[in-house]
This record gives structure tokens, C-alpha cells and sequence, in this order.
């Protein structure tokens, strides 16, 4: 096993430089005087379309993107691409179907037209599921970053998660939504200026440079995109990719929270729509730029003539520390940790304002706004510890990025099938969606535990279902809970199906 090199003096002195950098940046959006909730979780609607733009780029990044995707590239081609085409797709829908409905009231979360539209138990019923997704998925994501550190420094997985929890938890708390997105532009910039340094260093050491990664890879079919085939169980085919983008981005982006929080923040209608579909140009480019990273470590690796001997995930960091210049080296692990920072701090803010909002305050309407800042807060505080302990959990093998997708994908699918439902129809009963949400869960909670694929017996013959690749589950459950959930609703059909008279 071979054990990569820590940073040097210069680079880690650039590395805590950041760190304190950006905190004190963030804390700059600390409270002043009194502040109500939307001030707080969406920045009182007065940020603009770019900088929301941006902040989407930065919290779909992560830290698991930036040194997963390069890993993907290494092991295999460019085919994550073609789900990057599914983003896109899927982006356009949302500005379609579910932004005209988040703009017609004062609303602050994604699960309060939930309620407005078929009752408070499928209301709570969705956002606790929010809940358990975001903190599932973000625990992986929040381990990743001491796949990063500790290549660069040596520290455990407990000190390495805890100082980045802590200097992220310190902005969040005072700052609000205001400090999430200014600090996610600010990281983001700082993370594609890394990669594109990554890309120039590794092109550096290939013998013909650009030319050289280029028809290396290519000849090499690493360049290679798309995949036509219709096995369900290959994960990046053009139709796994197309379809199954579409609609996985369709329930990260227009049933999640965390990023619903960030388009509910635009000033108007227009300009959420022009911030989500900007954002969704940018990381196709964004994963372009990953995948051909990815492509250089190969081509640097052949030309050494030896394997890595490390896991996918972890050639990236151990490139950066080991052969980027110094000074540049510390650029790059600044850079990643700005992901990581990025993604940590929207998760807080997300799941800190679905607890208070659609859990605390229907309970208790007459809270004055200084205590429902108060309770924001603790409820940030809480999360954080969530988090950090969930994080110890999430240490295994393979990708992270696919482990993050997949964890997430098993219930995406069922509150997209619950969104649709409210959207398209207006028969679905609120009885029969809880019964097709749950149905859509269990659904993609079996193709997520199956070890191989199922066997069984029918009419004494021997049958063998493939296993399914996760970039199919959303698609997959969010078909089942809407199919499930319209023919319970005619079958156990609610006294007053349709709460307030309005489509979602």
C-alpha cells in the first residue's frame, strides 16, 4: 500500500489562511438587530441571479465531486456525462412545473406546498423525509473531506471532520442564508481556479502535454461519452443518463430542500428560473473539467509505468500533495475544502430551517421573531453534532460520489412521485399519496440492499432479475408512488382531497 506524502510548511500555512479567510468572510454577514425568518433562511429575497446561480454550482458540487469524478474518469471514461444531459432536462421541467408554485405565496420551504395542498400528515410525512435523506447523504459528503485532509496532514478522521463542522458551523449560525450563498461564490471560484491549476500540472507532466492527455485518452476510449445500451443495470448509459438525470436532478432541485431554499431566495419568479438553468450549463462544464483531470492521472500513471496503489477516490489528493509545486498545493486543498464548506453550510441552513419551519412553528405561531431566530440557530447547532456523528458512519469503500447519489436516490424518488402527483392531478387524495410515497420508498429501498440481483421461482422455472443501476431508482419510484398513490386515492378516496382548492 503506498502511503502518499503530507503538505509541505508553505501549504499549510495557505491552507489555515483559507480557513480563517473564509470564516471571517462569512461571519461579516452576522445578524445585526433583530431579523425574522425570511431574512434568516433566504436572505430577505434580495439577492441576485448569478450569485444564486453560483451558490447552486457550489452546493451540487461537494467535496465528493471534486475528488470522486477524477476517480471515475481514471477507472473508466467519460460517461458520468451523460447524466450531466439528465441535469439539464431535468432543470427545465422544474422551471415548468414546480417554480410557479413555490412563488405564489410567502413560502420558505419546499414541503409547505406539501401541506397546502393535500394536508399536515403528508406535510410532515415529506419534510422528515428531507430530513433523513439530507442527513444520510450529507454524512457521506462531510466524510469525504477527511478523505482530503487526511492525505494533507496526516489528522484522524475525527479532527479533520470536526475543524471543518466547526469553522462552517460559525458563519451558518450567524450569517443565515446571506452567508451560505456569498461564501459558496466565493469557494466556488476558488475550486475551479484550483482544478484548472490541477489540469495545467498534470498536463505538465505528460510527456506532450495537452496533446498528449488528448490522444492518450482518446485512443484509449477514456474520451469516450455515450453509451447506448438498455441493460438497467449499467450505470452511465445515454438512457440511464437522459432519463434518469432528468429526473434525479428534477427531485434534487425541485423537491429538496437545500436547493429549493437557495431558488425560493431569488428576488422573482425570472430570476429563479434564470439562475437554475445558468447553473446547470456551468456543471456540465464543471464535470468536463473533473473528467479530463481524471483522464490526465491516467495517462500520468501509464507513463510512469506503475498502478497508484491507492483507492479511486484518494489518487486525486495524493497527485496534489505529492507532485503540485508548493504554494499551489495548498491552493488546491484550499480549494476543495471550499466544497466541502460549501456543501456543510447549505445543509445546516436546509435542514435547520425544515425543522423549524415545517415541524416547530405550526405548533407554536405566536413565537416572536427574535425566538424563532434563537431556535433557528440551536436547531443549526444540533444539526451540526447530527452530522458530524452521522459522518463516522459513512466510512467504506467505492466512490463516495456514487454512494452519496444512491443513499439520496431512495427517497428522491418517492417525494418527486408525490410532488408530480400534486402537480398533474387533482384526484390524488392525501391517504393515497402517504401510501404511494411509501410504496415508492420501499420500492427503491430494495433495488439499494440488493447484493446482486433476484433470484426466484415461478411456475417451477428458475427466474433472474438483474440488479438496477442507482441512476434508475429516482425515475424508478417516483413512477411507483405516482401509479401507487392515484389508484389508492380513487380506491380510499379522502373526505376533502384537495385542501385549499388550488393545484400544488
Amino acid at each position: 500500500m503506498v502511503h502518499p506524502p503530507h503538505l509541505r510548511a508553505v501549504d499549510l500555512v495557505l491552507v489555515v489562511l483559507y480557513l480563517a479567510g473564509i470564516t471571517l468572510f462569512g461571519l461579516h454577514f452576522r445578524t445585526k438587530g433583530d431579523r425574522s425568518l425570511r431574512s434568516y433562511f433566504l436572505a430577505d429575497r434580495n439577492l441576485p441571479w448569478w450569485a444564486i446561480a453560483l451558490s447552486i454550482v457550489a452546493a451540487e458540487t461537494s467535496t465528493l465531486t471534486i475528488i470522486s469524478v477524477p476517480g471515475l474518469a481514471f477507472t473508466g471514461d467519460f460517461g458520468f456525462l451523460q447524466l450531466a444531459l439528465g441535469y439539464l432536462l431535468g432543470r427545465i421541467v422544474i422551471c415548468i412545473l414546480f417554480l410557479p408554485r413555490y412563488f405564489r405565496g410567502e413560502l420558505m420551504t419546499a414541503y409547505q406546498v406539501i401541506g397546502e395542498r393535500f394536508g399536515r400528515r403528508l406535510h410532515r410525512f415529506t419534510a422528515g423525509l428531507f430530513l433523513a435523506m439530507r442527513a444520510a447523504a450529507e454524512g457521506v459528503r462531510v466524510f469525504a473531506v477527511a478523505i482530503v485532509v487526511g492525505v494533507a496532514i496526516g489528522t484522524g478522521d475525527v479532527g479533520s471532520i470536526a475543524i471543518l463542522s466547526v469553522l462552517t458551523l460559525l458563519y451558518t449560525f450567524e450569517g443565515g442564508m446571506a452567508a451560505v450563498i456569498w461564501t459558496d461564490v466565493v469557494q466556488m471560484f476558488l475550486y475551479v481556479l484550483g482544478s484548472l491549476v490541477a489540469l495545467v500540472t498534470v498536463c505538465h507532466h505528460i510527456p506532450g502535454g495537452w496533446n498528449g492527455l488528448i490522444h492518450g485518452a482518446a485512443a484509449a476510449h477514456k474520451l469516450t461519452m455515450l453509451h447506448f445500451s438498455w441493460s438497467m443495470a449499467e450505470t452511465y448509459t445515454f438512457q440511464a443518463g437522459v432519463l434518469g438525470g432528468c429526473f434525479l436532478t428534477m427531485a434534487s432541485h425541485g423537491t429538496d430542500q437545500l436547493m429549493v431554499q437557495r431558488l425560493l431566495a431569488a428576488k422573482n419568479l425570472k430570476e429563479s428560473r434564470i439562475a437554475l438553468l445558468s447553473s446547470g450549463v456551468v456543471v456540465f462544464f464543471q464535470f468536463t473539467l473533473f473528467l479530463l483531470i481524471g483522464a490526465g492521472l491516467w495517462a500520468y500513471y501509464r507513463h510512469l509505468g506503475r498502478a497508484p496503489g491507492m483507492s479511486a477516490d484518494r489518487i486525486f489528493p495524493a497527485f496534489i500533495v505529492g507532485q503540485m509545486p508548493e504554494g499551489i498545493a495548498g491552493l488546491m486543498i484550499a480549494a476543495v475544502l471550499a466544497a466541502a464548506m460549501s456543501n456543510l453550510s447549505a445543509a445546516l441552513n436546509s435542514l435547520a430551517s425544515t425543522s423549524v419551519v415545517d415541524f416547530y412553528l405550526p405548533r407554536h405561531p405566536d413565537m416572536s421573531d427574535r425566538d424563532r431566530i434563537r431556535l433557528s440557530r440551536l436547531m443549526t447547532v444540533v444539526w451540526a453534532a447530527v452530522l458530524f456523528a452521522l459522518a463516522m458512519f459513512s466510512r467504506g469503500g467505492g466512490h463516495v460520489v456514487e454512494i452519496g447519489l444512491s443513499i439520496a436516490s431512495v427517497l428522491w424518488g418517492g417525494m418527486l412521485g408525490v410532488f408530480l402527483l400534486g402537480t398533474l392531478t387533482r384526484r390524488a387524495g392525501e391517504t393515497g399519496t402517504i401510501a404511494g410515497l411509501a410504496a415508492g420508498v420501499l420500492v427503491d429501498l430494495l433495488l439499494w440492499i440488493q447484493p446482486h440481483a433476484w433470484n426466484f421461482s415461478v411456475a417451477g422455472h428458475a427466474m433472474v432479475l438483474p440488479k438496477i443501476a442507482w441512476t434508475w431508482w429516482v425515475l424508478i419510484g417516483s413512477l411507483t408512488t405516482c401509479a401507487v398513490g392515484y389508484t389508492a386515492s380513487l380506491i380510499f378516496p379522502d373526505a376533502d382531497p384537495y385542501v385549499e382548492r388550488r393545484d400544488l
